[in-house]
Formats: structure tokens, C-alpha cells, sequence
């Protein structure tokens, strides 16, 4: 587990795992209190990475892939990488989700195509590939990998054309995708986004593979 993270839950009781990534400007402890007290599930063991300085690259995600970007893409994914796999050793065996808002979820969509050690489970609520498709982007993502995608219409930082281009490349790639587009939802996460990760981590605690079956 990398020093910057924070953990949350844990136990005997525990059957579940997820690796939550935060958005930019925001901190493990906003999700902590935004989203994982929303979800009332104490089967799971949580995992916050934090980046430096609250953001994970500087760029918007739309935006075309440089140097830089690439660069600071590289260190965010050795932060997943590297608590992804000190999760799975301490709590061998239990399935993993991982999962980010916003910047989090581009980030987490791009842990997913890169081809490093993955999770069982990926939820990206408001998320898109980080770049542009002329960039060359990685697409190996697991094909079966059970998936969530969500956005807004109007959302001011992830816009629904890049969302879509994202569910592309999973549905390309042989993703399990539900993909959910929320008309006029602000840039944060809806209780119907709660009640989706809720089902996800439920049926994975259960031992099942997630249906993603909540309502809208």
C-alpha cells in the first residue's frame, strides 16, 4: 500500500475490495465522505490512493496526449498498479473493484486498457479515455471485464461525446458495459451511481459476477 493512501474498513468480516480514486482538486477523504458513507456496506475493505497535490495529471482529459501528460499518466498508474497489488496481498483471494470519479475514473479507465495487473470489477462514474484516439492509446483491457460507465449530458468536464468514445472502446474490447447517461445531473455522484457501486460490491461480496442490475 502506498504511504499516500488511506484505508477504510477492513476485518474479519470483509469479502470485498475496492480501490477508490479520487477527482481532481478533491481527496481521499471527500470520496470517504461523498460516496463510500453512501454506500452502507461494511463487507468491504477500502483503498483511497491520493495524488500529489490533488491531481493526477494537469491536463483536461480531452485533451491530446503530450509529454507531460503521458508522463504524470504514467506515474498515477504506478500508484494503481502499486495499490492494486498491495490490496490483492492483503486480503488474498477477495475480489477487487476498482472505481474513481471524475479525474479518477479517466484514470482508472486508462489503468484498466493498459494491460497491468487487473481488477475483477472497473466502475467509472463520469469517466472517458484520457487523450484522443489519434494518440494510440492502449486497448488491452480484459475482455468479460464487468463494467461501469456513467456521465452527464452537460457535464462541464467530461463530455458525453468522450464518454461514449470510452464505452466504445470497452464495448471493442469485449467488455461487460452498462453504460448510464444522466440528463441535467451535476458533476457529482447521483444516488442512482451509489445504488449501481452498492449492487457491484454486494454481488461481489456474494461471490458473483456483478449484474449491474440497480434501476436508473
Amino acid at each position: 500500500m502506498t504511504e499516500r493512501a488511506l484505508r477504510v474498513g477492513g476485518g474479519a468480516g470483509v469479502k470485498a475490495v475496492c480501490v477508490f480514486v479520487h477527482g481532481r482538486g478533491q481527496s481521499p477523504e471527500e470520496m470517504q465522505s461523498h460516496v463510500l458513507a453512501r454506500l452502507d456496506t461494511t463487507a468491504t475493505a477500502f483503498v483511497l490512493p491520493r495524488a500529489v497535490g490533488g491531481v493526477w495529471y494537469a491536463a483536461r482529459a480531452v485533451d491530446p496526449l503530450t509529454c507531460d501528460t503521458r508522463a504524470e499518466l504514467g506515474r498515477g498508474l504506478n500508484v494503481l498498479e502499486a495499490d492494486i497489488v498491495a490490496a490483492r496481498a492483503e486480503h488474498p483471494g477477495l475480489p477487487l473493484l476498482l472505481a474513481g470519479f471524475s479525474q479518477g475514473a479517466c484514470l482508472a479507465l486508462e489503468y484498466a486498457f493498459s494491460g497491468r495487473p487487473g481488477p475483477d470489477a472497473l466502475a467509472a462514474l463520469t469517466g472517458c479515455r484520457v487523450g484522443v484516439s489519434a494518440d494510440g492509446r492502449p486497448q488491452a483491457v480484459p475482455r468479460g471485464l464487468p463494467v461501469y460507465l456513467s456521465g452527464g449530458d452537460a457535464d462541464p468536464w467530461i463530455p458525453v461525446e468522450a464518454m461514449a468514445d470510452a464505452a466504445l472502446d470497452l464495448a471493442r474490447g469485449g467488455a461487460a458495459l452498462r453504460s448510464d447517461v444522466f440528463p441535467g445531473r451535476p458533476h457529482e455522484v447521483s444516488g442512482a451511481e451509489i445504488a449501481i457501486l452498492r449492487a457491484v460490491l454486494h454481488d461481489m461480496a456474494a461471490g458473483r459476477d456483478p449484474a449491474m442490475g440497480a434501476p436508473r
